[in-house]
């Protein structure tokens, strides 16, 4: 129930980002830069190795959202994204989002989210949802 949610409520979900995966998020998303499927390519640039899609990282959000928190009927409104740090293949990616505010007449709730590896922030954003349970 819209009622049992509360501010400072949290939910997270972790994932490790395998080369192959990668791979498959680039077929589907059609973001073939080399600086996340070539390896040579890779070394050659700032980040010095092959790196992660950052809508692939930030994906995480959104399963966080749409499976626990608020969870099943939440529809996503919008979606600010800072990617502060690059997140390298095999990097375990913990996403977290936590309720900063609750608009109860609109069944509106603002999120905080963040995607952490070795508990050093990878990516900062704000999420706002409506919750839709059915």
């Amino acid at each position: 129930m819209f009622s049992d949610f509360y501010i400072g409520q949290e939910a997270t979900i972790s994932k490790t980002f395998v080369f192959d995966e990668v791979v498959a998020f680039s077929e589907l998303s059609l973001d073939r830069n080399p600086i996340h499927l070539d390896k040579e390519y890779a070394k050659k640039g700032i980040f010095s190795d092959l790196i992660v899609h950052g809508l692939l990282t930030s994906s995480l959000i959104s399963a966080v959202i749409a499976n626990k928190l608020p969870g099943p009927g939440s529809i996503y409104l919008s979606q600010s994204l800072k990617f502060l740090k690059p997140v390298y293949h095999n990097e375990e990616v913990v996403a977290k989002v936590k309720i900063v505010d609750i608009k109860h007449e609109k069944l509106i709730i603002m999120l905080e989210t963040q995607c952490f590896v070795n508990d050093i922030i990878v990516l900062d954003g704000i999420a706002v949802v409506k919750y839709m349970s059915l």
